[in-house]
């Protein structure tokens, strides 16, 4: 051994770096020793204890001493969860919408429940937070965090449109008008929109004398109880008319489509207005229905005594 390196009497393995580095030959600390046998003991007793090891056999293996898995820690977990939701839901069963509304304590409790509901059952067609989606022809489904509504924005009307679903409806009038009638409603319509309704003299008396009035009545505000849209306001569903800025508006040509074709009239180019049932179809338990009524109805849009005409909706089925 080089004495250079014999500074402690310890024994070099010959190697030496840079001419100044000799590499002794100590063992490791006697913690470091410990260390690494420790953890071979927590290997082995994790690797007993815990279902570790794969057999030849398809889907076995060694199931360990403990009887642990993850199914039944999320059982446990579930069990947790469900005690502390249990004192909710056994009052929910019983109660209609508006009681569990006049509750503050169930009330929170659904609002923070009916969010998850809402999430992966109304989302995909009304928007998170019910700020709708658009597709080529505008709305894809209404704005739910509004208060104009087309079938009632009370509690129960909520309840009753999610358990039930809703299907618009509109003839087709391209057999019933001409097409210079067509062209005079549509005008009417979209000046009644801008507060200048009295302007169109012509498409206003065609509106008069047709069906137009059984449906939307004489002063254009929508009948709640037939589900017919408000035309004397700006919320349209049905606005397919592209703008410079990307954007759909509202045109006569546009109204004059749905005029022309309907709403679920069945013809080909008639607009589609339609939304599913939850419980006709098996979807939501009565108890998840009250939910997402209360739900909707607490994003700031429900209405608890608007006059009809006020109700009339941003499903625009009419327009």
């Amino acid at each position: 051994m080089n004495e250079k390196y014999d500074v402690s009497g310890v024994p070099t393995t010959g190697h030496v770096w840079d001419d100044d580095l000799g590499d002794f030959t100590n063992q490791p600390p006697k913690w470091w020793i410990l260390g690494l046998a420790a953890s071979a003991l927590f290997v082995v007793v994790y690797w007993t204890y815990y279902p570790s090891i794969p057999f030849a056999s398809a889907g076995s293996f060694f199931k360990g001493i403990g009887g642990w898995t993850a199914i039944k820690e999320m059982e446990a977990d579930k069990g947790e969860v469900d005690a502390i939701r249990g004192k909710f839901e056994s009052r929910l069963k019983d109660m209609t919408p508006a009681a569990i509304l006049a509750d503050n304590e169930l009330s929170e409790y659904v609002k923070r429940s009916g969010k998850v509901l809402f999430g992966d059952n109304c989302a995909a067609c009304h928007g998170q937070n019910g700020v709708g989606t658009r597709d080529k022809e505008g709305l894809f489904a209404p704005i739910l965090n509004d208060d104009d509504w087309l079938y009632g924005g009370k509690i129960d009307n909520i309840h009753e449109t999610i358990t039930g679903g809703r299907q618009g409806i509109m003839m087709a009038h391209k057999d019933s008008l001409k097409p210079e009638q067509i062209d005079a409603v549509a005008k009417y319509v979209l000046a009644l929109s801008e507060g200048k309704g009295d302007s169109e003299t012509v498409g206003k008396k065609v509106f008069m004398e047709s069906d137009c009035t059984a449906c939307h009545g004489p002063d254009g505000k929508g009948i709640q109880a037939m589900g017919s849209a408000n035309l004397t306001d700006k919320v349209y569903r049905f606005a397919d008319i592209k703008n410079a800025d990307g954007t759909y508006g509202i045109s006569a040509d546009s109204i004059r489509r749905t005029i022309t074709y309907g709403v679920n009239s069945g013809d080909p180019q008639a607009r589609v207005a339609a939304m599913p049932g939850f419980k006709a179809a098996g979807k939501l338990s009565d108890a998840e229905i009250k939910k997402l009524a209360v739900y909707v109805y607490k994003f700031g849009g429900g209405l608890a005594d608007a006059p009809a005409a006020a109700q009339a909706s941003t499903a625009g089925v009419a327009r």
